[in-house]
């Protein structure tokens, strides 16, 4: 009976994950606009999301350049980024290698944006997992649903930004999150 409960209990809470990720899907994106210190939000995330890497056997590596603002919905933009990093966690669990996160200031035709870029030296993926990725129920973990990384390619549509994966099988991926950049005013409170 013991062994019946822990597996009724495990496949509860990935029922309850999978719904909080369609609900995810049906909501409106951006709840809240708000100026976002993306300085402050990235340092937050890893250092929240270190813990779980080391458990995994991964080891987080953090650049992050000082007064990056964006607008748009804090949660969510977490929540998107911790999809990005749990992934590559997840990738690399095996090979006990690292994830390096940088992000500055880029400057194309006079618009201003933040680049983020977070990269692991894990299994990497095909073309043709790549050309997958976002969709729904495609997964490449063994009880994943392929919701997580949809919710968050459109988490980062939503904040006008792109996302874009680069990967090798065998050699690792490269994740690449551009928003627009916003320029906080002194007088401006920061959220």
């Amino acid at each position: 009976n013991r062994e019946y409960m822990k597996l009724v209990l495990a496949e509860l809470d990935r029922a309850e994950n999978i719904i909080s990720d369609y609900l995810n899907l049906a909501r409106p994106q951006i709840e809240e606009k708000k100026i976002i210190n993306m300085t402050e939000q990235l340092n937050e995330v890893t250092t929240l999301m270190s813990s779980y890497a080391s458990l995994q056997g991964a080891f987080l590596q953090v650049n992050v350049n000082e007064d990056m603002y964006t607008v748009g919905d804090r949660a969510k933009l977490k929540q998107a980024i911790i999809n990005v990093l749990k992934n590559g966690v997840e990738a690399i669990k095996d090979t006990k290698g690292y994830i390096k996160i940088e992000a500055n200031i880029d400057k194309v035709r006079d618009r201003e944006s933040i680049r983020m870029v977070v990269k692991d030296n894990g299994v990497g993926m095909s073309k043709a997992q790549l050309d997958r990725l976002g969709q729904p129920f495609y997964s490449l973990k063994e009880k994943g649903t392929g919701l997580g990384l949809m919710v968050t390619f459109s988490i980062i549509e939503a904040h006008k930004g792109t996302i874009e994966y680069l990967s090798e099988e065998g050699k690792g991926t490269e994740v690449h999150i551009v928003l627009p950049a916003y320029h906080q005013e002194k007088s401006e409170e920061v959220q």
